[in-house]
This record gives structure tokens, C-alpha cells and sequence, in this order.
């Protein structure tokens, strides 16, 4: 993400509204160095630009694919670098993880599934659904 010299125009609540978070989460990825805080010339309301709204997209975006905000941070460090090979390590570390959360859901679904059936063919005792989750 390379910052170009783009007139900075949107305060904090433009810019937050703009990319559909609250000004809190905006102060909080710049606690966290994902996005710069602008300075404040003489006192005034700092100002946000066309760079800074792309690089909060970014962040939504990259977060959206699961990545943590620390992986974000490096991947963040990648766009400037272009190390091609670094960012499709951390994407295919990402597939691995969604395809091990995709199996683990895919087994609560079968059990879930079973319990349910189990529960429409059982007319007495107690329901196999409710002694499931009592263990």
C-alpha cells in the first residue's frame, strides 16, 4: 500500500462511515499500526485520504478472509515489498485453516443432522437433542 500524496479531505467519521466501520475501529487499527494517523497542522481536524480509505478497505477485506490483524499487519509490509511469495504463504496458510473450520463444521452439521432424526423417530424419554448438549 503505498501512500501517494492525495489531497486529504474526510475527518475520522467521513472516513469511517465511508468504508462502513465505526470511528472507534478506525482509532483502534491505528493503535495497532495498521493505519496512519494523520498529523494535526495547527491544531485542526486531522484529515483522511483516498489512500487512507483504500487501506482501511484493505484491512476489512483481508479480515473478512480470515486473516488476523497481526497477518494483516504483514501483509500490509508485503504490498510495499511485493514479496509475492511470503503473501501466497500466509494465503495458502489461510486455505488450510478454512478447510480444517469447513471439516469441523461439516462434522457438527452430520452430528447435529443425526440428532435431529433421532429426535423425530424417539416419541418417549428425553429428547436426544437436549441430552446431547447436557453432557
Amino acid at each position: 500500500m503505498v501512500r501517494n500524496q492525495a489531497k486529504k479531505s474526510d475527518t475520522i467519521g467521513a472516513l469511517a462511515k465511508e468504508a462502513g466501520v465505526g470511528v472507534e475501529t478506525v482509532r483502534y487499527y491505528q493503535r495497532r499500526g495498521l493505519l496512519p494517523e494523520p498529523p494535526r497542522p495547527q491544531g485542526e481536524v486531522r484529515r483522511y485520504s483516498a489512500d487512507d480509505l483504500r487501506r482501511l478497505k484493505f484491512i476489512r477485506s483481508a479480515q473478512a478472509a480470515g486473516f488476523t490483524l497481526s497477518e494483516i499487519g504483514e501483509l500490509l509490509e508485503l504490498s510495499v515489498s511485493d514479496d509475492r511469495a511470503r503473501a501466497r504463504q500466509l494465503a495458502q496458510a489461510r486455505v488450510a485453516a478454512l478447510d480444517e473450520k469447513i471439516e469441523e463444521l461439516r462434522e457438527a452439521r452430520e452430528a447435529l443432522a443425526g440428532l435431529a432424526s433421532d429426535c423425530a423417530k424417539k416419541r418417549s424419554g428425553p429428547c436426544p437433542i437436549l441430552a446431547a448438549f447436557d453432557r
